[in-house]
């Protein structure tokens, strides 16, 4: 056989096996397909880095909550 058929092949099938391995293997051959895509998703999530995202939300709400709060009270006076 040729080189790029058994390559092809064995990337299809690695593809196939950890996407769907899980739900349609038995027992032994799920769990291996389930532990495969969840270091892959590791690997993938600890190449970027964390956001602080929920951070600078939380700064930006308290931030208008206190202009708010200022305007309110200005025309209070």
């Amino acid at each position: 056989m040729r080189p790029k058929f058994l390559l092809t092949s064995g990337l299809i099938f690695s593809l196939f096996f950890v996407a769907v391995g899980d739900r349609i293997l038995p027992s032994p051959m799920s769990d291996a397909s389930r532990n495969i895509r969840a270091s892959i998703n590791q690997t993938m999530l600890g190449l970027f880095p964390q956001s602080s995202l929920p951070d600078k939300i939380e700064e930006r709400e308290k931030r208008v909550e206190d202009l708010w709060n200022q305007k309110s009270g200005s025309k209070s006076d």
